[in-house]
């Protein structure tokens, strides 16, 4: 039986370092793409190399040879100028599209962000926010994942792609401040929602938070629970640390916790960091 085959762009940054230990199993390879050499790591599989670009429409299409399935982190992964959020997150999720559709590689997941929806508030919500709320972007960046994902949507109207948009919240190895109490994906939480976005049967186009199963979440997992994730974590385990350096979070008043966004609704537009 042929081994799985698992692309991953982006695979040299921060989540692609996190996950390939994690997605390591027998008969499968991972083949990280990025302009960066992957740095060797302990607990890793079977791994290939392709060094390239997310815009380099010919390097993807020769990367996507035997792939089953992509996951797709490659891209600007911070606030920037118009020209490069587009540029390299737009363009270059074209291309990864464009690549599979001309290869037949027919499941991607594409890695989206919270920031796609930064501008939904606690205050707004009856309930928890559904994975699939329609974009109200924070920043440039933001607006370059709603491309990322209309993208997807369009591979998948046009060319029949299984396309799954991730909508990551605070992927770290632990939650980072008050807003990680509520935002926080562990990174065995992240291996498990790629796992079940790889494996559901024909899922068709989705989008789901990329969050834990956290006390003080109010994002909803019923998307991604239809997909078969169901996260096992809890950033509460990390609360009484994050409360007595920061103080106990108000979610409801405080304007950097209340919005999905967070500050980077207050962050002037292409600033770089």
């Amino acid at each position: 039986m042929a081994d799985e085959r698992i692309l991953i762009t982006g695979s040299s940054g921060r989540v692609g370092t996190l996950l390939r230990p994690l997605l390591a199993r027998p008969g499968r390879v991972l083949r990280l793409f990025d302009l960066q050499p992957p740095r060797v790591l302990p607990g890793t599989g079977a791994e290939e190399v392709v060094l390239g670009s997310v815009e380099d429409l010919d390097a993807l299409v020769a990367a996507m040879r035997d792939v089953h399935a992509v996951l797709h982190l490659g891209g600007q992964s911070h606030e920037a100028s118009a020209e490069e959020v587009l540029r390299v997150n737009a363009y270059g999720t074209y291309c990864l599209l464009e690549a599979a559709r001309r290869t037949g590689v027919t499941r991607v997941l594409l890695g989206s962000s919270n920031h796609v929806a930064g501008f939904h508030s606690l205050s707004e919500q009856p309930g928890e926010v559904p994975g699939d709320i329609e974009a109200r972007p924070d920043t440039l960046y933001g607006w370059s994942k709603v491309a990322v994902e209309s993208a997807g949507r369009l591979f998948h109207d046009r060319f029949g792609l299984d396309v799954i948009c991730l909508r990551i919240g605070q992927c770290f190895a632990a939650p980072r401040g008050p807003r990680g109490l509520a935002m926080w994906l562990s990174p065995d939480d992240c291996a498990r929602l790629v796992e079940a976005a790889i494996s559901v049967p024909e899922p068709g186009f989705r989008q789901v938070w990329g969050i834990s199963r956290n006390t003080r979440r109010w994002l909803s997992l019923d998307e991604g629970e239809a997909i078969g994730y169901y996260p096992e974590d809890d950033a509460e385990e990390y609360a009484e640390k994050i409360v007595a350096e920061s103080g106990e979070p108000d979610m409801v008043a405080d304007p950097a916790l209340n919005r999905i966004g967070g500050a980077w609704c207050d962050r002037p537009l292409g600033a770089a960091g």
